[in-house]
């Protein structure tokens, strides 16, 4: 039949022991020099790989996870409390440093998964240490403790530091405990960060 678009007939020959003979001997007399050449590039990528091909997926996947998601967290918790700062200079100019207190521990946050990312990347390296599926799974909990509770932090920051600067515009006394709650709010984050360094020691015990 036609091909759609075709405009010509393709015959189709009768396929016989000879003809499969044919092909087979055209197919393989074609593809010999790909062999040849991407065989000996594959065996050569393959000598200098250590470990288990598959774990730096996970690995790098925890990487960007700390990453990605500690700086969501910072993110929001910096436009939230920008927009209570800013609402709020209006009223009180005089509060805005002050007030800007929110604002910075949001921004800390990206820091601690700028951290943990470094720590993963440096630690992925199959040409010079073996890299096995514990190393990865190790990895990829580390990025993913510090950047969760980062992105939990932030979400705190962000809604305690807004309400929070209103309130001390109108009742300065609440300065103090505004800046208590955030604290507790910015340890979140930083328990991330601890549990994720330790998770991310742990990659390479699989070697001994």
């Amino acid at each position: 039949q036609d091909a759609p678009g075709c405009n010509f007939v393709v015959p189709c020959p009768p396929i016989n022991s000879s003809s499969l003979r044919l092909l087979y001997l055209i197919s393989s007399r074609s593809c010999l020099p790909w062999i040849v050449c991407c065989g000996e590039k594959r065996s050569e990528t393959m000598s200098s790989f250590n470990g288990d091909e598959i774990a730096p997926f996970f690995g790098f996947f925890g990487a960007a996870a700390a990453l990605v998601f500690s700086c969501m967290g910072a993110a929001y918790g910096t436009s939230r409390s920008g927009v209570g700062v800013a609402q709020m200079g209006v009223m009180r100019p005089e509060l805005v440093m002050k007030s800007i207190v929110p604002v910075v521990m949001a921004g800390v946050i990206g820091i601690y998964g700028l951290i943990m990312a470094v720590i993963i990347t440096t630690g992925i390296n199959p040409k010079a240490n073996p890299y096995y599926l514990f190393d990865g799974a190790a990895h990829l909990t580390a990025g993913l403790s510090c950047g969760i509770s980062g992105l939990a932090a932030g979400m705190a920051i962000g809604i305690v530091g807004d309400a929070g600067v209103r309130a001390n515009a109108q009742q300065p006394k609440l300065f103090v405990k505004v800046i208590i709650i955030l604290i507790f709010a910015e340890a979140l984050a930083l328990y991330g960060l601890i549990i994720g360094i330790i998770a991310s020691s742990r990659a390479g015990h699989s070697r001994t």
